[in-house]
C-alpha cells in the first residue's frame, strides 16, 4: 500500500510564473518540522535550493528541490516555488520538512504473523506470499518490517528489526529473525558460512529430464541486458558473486516438474535464475520466463525447511512449513503430489 502524506494546502502559481507567489499556506502538517534560516553574506546570490543544502544539511539537495516546488519553503513571508530563485543576504525564511516515504517507513503495523517458533533471542516467521520482507520504493509501509515492530518492542532497537536474509515477496515460507542482539550477529554470521540449511520446493515448466539431481554452479550478477534483474554471467567479463544451488526431481510431467532446492549460496532471485538457466524457469516467474498454470499466477516457490543450531542455546532446530494450497493445487494439476517425507 502506498502512504499518502498529508500536504499543506497553498495557493496556486501564479499564471504569469513568477518566482515568489502566495501568502503562507496554513499550519504544518502532522509530523512535519518547521526550521527558520537566515541568509548570511557566504550564500549571497546563490540558488535558494543550494542554499538550503547548506542551511539543512542532513537532507538531500534533492528532496529539498521537492520541497521548494511543493509550497513547503517561505522566503521574506512568502511561498517559493522555484528552486534556482536566487536568495540575497539578510533574506529570512523558514522550511516545512515534511516526513518522507522513507522516514516514516520503519513504524509499527499491526499484522497477522505465523510464528512456528520463538524463544528469547529469535523467532521463525511463515511468511505468507505477496508480503514485502524490507521496506523499499513502492513498498514503504505494510512490510514484513513493519509488522516485526508492531509485534515485538525489542525489535525496534536492532538493525532491520531483526531481518537476517530475505524471501521475495512473492515467495512464501520459512524465515529466521532475530530477537537479540547477540542473536543477530551470529545468524548473520552462520548464514555466511552456510551453517544453516535453506531448502524449497518448486514448480517448474518442462519435464525434468536426465540425472535426478544436478548441482548448479553458475555466478550471478545484474542482468547486464535488463538492470532490474539477476542473470547468470560469466565473472571475467561482468560483475556478480557466485551462486551453487542443488536442485532434485521429486516428480516430473510432459508439460512440468517439482524440484527440491537446497541453497548452498544466498543471492538474490538465486532459485529463480539458477532454474531459468537450466530451461526450467518458475511457473508463474513471468520475470525469468515463466508463466502462469494450473491457477498459479506467483511464483511456485515455498522455503519449506529450515534447520540450523541454535546460535545462543545450540539446540538443533529443523522446522518445516506445509506447501501452500496455491502451489499444491497447480502441482496436483499435472499429477505432482509433494510428498514432505
Amino acid at each position: 500500500m502506498k502512504q499518502v502524506l498529508p500536504i499543506i494546502s497553498t495557493p496556486p502559481p501564479d499564471p504569469g510564473g513568477a518566482a515568489v507567489e502566495g501568502e503562507e499556506g496554513g499550519d504544518a502538517a502532522e509530523g512535519s518540522e518547521i526550521r527558520p534560516f537566515a541568509i548570511a553574506a557566504a550564500l549571497h546570490g546563490q540558488r535558494l535550493d543550494r542554499a538550503l543544502a547548506l542551511l539543512v544539511p542532513e537532507f538531500s539537495r534533492s528532496y529539498l528541490q521537492q520541497l521548494i516546488e511543493d509550497g513547503a519553503v517561505l522566503l521574506q513571508g512568502r511561498v517559493v516555488r522555484k528552486p534556482s530563485v536566487a536568495v540575497r543576504v539578510g533574506d529570512a525564511g523558514q522550511v516545512e520538512l515534511r516526513p518522507t516515504p522513507q522516514s516514516q517507513a520503519f513504524r509499527p503495523e499491526p499484522m497477522p504473523l505465523v510464528v512456528v517458533h520463538e524463544d528469547e533471542h529469535l523467532c521463525v516467521i511463515d511468511k505468507p506470499a505477496g508480503l514485502v520482507v524490507h521496506p523499499a520504493p513502492g513498498h514503504w509501509s505494510g512490510t514484513l518490517l513493519n509488522g516485526l515492530l508492531a509485534r515485538d518492542p525489542r525489535a525496534a532497537q536492532l538493525p532491520r528489526a531483526g531481518i537476517v536474509h530475505r524471501l521475495d515477496r512473492d515467495t512464501s515460507g520459512l524465515m529466521v529473525v532475530a530477537r537479540s542482539r547477540l542473536a543477530m550477529e551470529a545468524l548473520v554470521r552462520m548464514i555466511a558460512a552456510r551453517e544453516v540449511t535453506r531448502q524449497y520446493v518448486a514448480l517448474a515448466h518442462r519435464r525434468w529430464e536426465g540425472a535426478p539431481s544436478r548441482q548448479v554452479d553458475a555466478a550471478i550478477g545484474r542482468d547486464p541486458r535488463n538492470r532490474l534483474r539477476m542473470a547468470v554471467v560469466d565473472l571475467r567479463q561482468h560483475p556478480g558473486k557466485p551462486a551453487r544451488t542443488l536442485i532434485e526431481s521429486l516428480g516430473s510431467h510432459d508439460a512440468g516438474c517439482l524440484v527440491r532446492c537446497t541453497l548452498e549460496t544466498g543471492r538474490t532471485h538465486q532459485i529463480r535464475v539458477h532454474m531459468a538457466s537450466i530451461g526450467h524457469p518458475l511457473v508463474g516467474d513471468e520475470t525469468y520466463g515463466g508463466a502462469p498454470a494450473n491457477g498459479l499466477t506467483r511464483q511456485g516457490l515455498h522455503a519449506f525447511r529450515l534447520a540450523f543450531v541454535h546460535p545462543v542455546t545450540q539446540q538443533a532446530l529443523d522446522l518445516r512449513s506445509p506447501v501452500p494450497d496455491d502451489l499444491a493445487h497447480a502441482a496436483r494439476a499435472w499429477g505432482l503430489d509433494y510428498n514432505p517425507a
